[in-house]
């Protein structure tokens, strides 16, 4: 089946950001979301998901460990399972992406 923003489950998430499923099973979530300017995630941890985030449009900032990074459109970011993170977007114009989660991350979260 195609799937995309326009025949995906949508829902709302942090400081109005935007999440569509475009897979959703126990074991592997795929996820496009788009992030407004000067958003950002609160910061959590997985303890079985890993994840790996492909930007579609814009600059991302993570800071994973207390370290941080900055990730250029058209490159990805992998996140290992219990890695301390959070995703901002600090520029002027939307974030778009992709998460990936193996095995799903809904449900295996905790905010910090």
């Amino acid at each position: 089946m195609i799937k995309n923003t326009s025949n995906s489950e949508h829902y709302i998430w942090g400081e109005n950001c935007d999440g569509w499923h475009l897979l959703k099973s126990d074991s592997l979530s795929i996820i496009q979301e788009k992030m407004p300017p000067d958003t950002e995630e609160s910061l959590h941890f997985h303890t079985k998901a890993q994840q790996f985030f492909y930007i579609l449009k814009g600059t991302a900032t993570f800071e994973v460990d207390n370290e941080i990074y900055s990730v250029e459109e058209g490159s990805g970011f992998h996140i290992q399972a219990n890695e301390i993170h959070r995703i901002f977007n600090r520029t002027t114009e939307d974030l778009e992406f992709v998460v990936i989660s193996e095995p799903k991350s809904h449900g295996d979260r905790t905010n910090l």
